[in-house]
């Protein structure tokens, strides 16, 4: 996939998959997200990872206590792999939608490379923990999703030893399972 087919493969995946929930599995416990029909991309591009398997063995690999929960990477070569086959490719934002960075909002961090219009990573994404939520990420950053179970997991998580690059001591492992309509 590249930036060029990205949003026309997206739109008709939309098309062809309704899920829009998934499980989040970690030895905390699970996560159940639901994901917002308002941003399509978003939520075929989830569903579409998710259902390939590229969670699968990735950390929360950025935990910042009463702010937020980062999850879809690791220091694992198998990860650099996965990304390599499904291919490069960044997201538009899709910010002017209504939804809001409430506590346990799902959203989508900008890609690290030059990006003057916040262009969305599609391989990561985070869970704002801070209460009740963390509303100056509004208009710059996606929502697409929001937490309906497992806001205590998310805070054990959020509340794990870090070392100085936020990332947990102890490695927070996901699995990722897309629950059928």
């Amino acid at each position: 996939m590249t930036d060029e087919n990205a949003i026309p493969f997206f739109f008709e995946y939309a098309q062809k998959n309704s899920a829009d929930k998934v499980r989040v599995e970690t030895q905390y416990g699970n996560i159940i997200i639901k994901l917002h029909q308002k941003t399509p991309y978003h939520r075929a591009n989830f569903i579409y990872l998710a259902s390939k398997g590229y969670f699968d063995g990735t950390f929360f690999h950025r935990v910042v206590k009463d702010f937020i929960i980062q999850g879809g990477n690791s220091d694992q070569t198998s990860t650099s792999k996965k990304r390599r086959a499904i291919g490069k490719y960044l997201l538009p934002p899709d910010t002017k939608n209504g939804l809001r960075h409430h506590r346990g909002a799902v959203s989508m961090p900008s890609s690290e490379i030059d990006n003057p219009h916040r262009l969305a990573s599609p391989y990561e994404f985070f869970i704002v923990q801070q209460v009740p939520g963390a509303y100056h990420l509004d208009g710059n950053y996606t929502v697409f999703g929001n937490v309906i179970q497992g806001m205590d997991v998310v805070d054990k998580i959020a509340n794990l030893p870090t070392d100085k690059r936020e990332w947990p001591k102890d490695n927070v492992r996901m699995k990722m399972v897309v629950i059928p309509n």
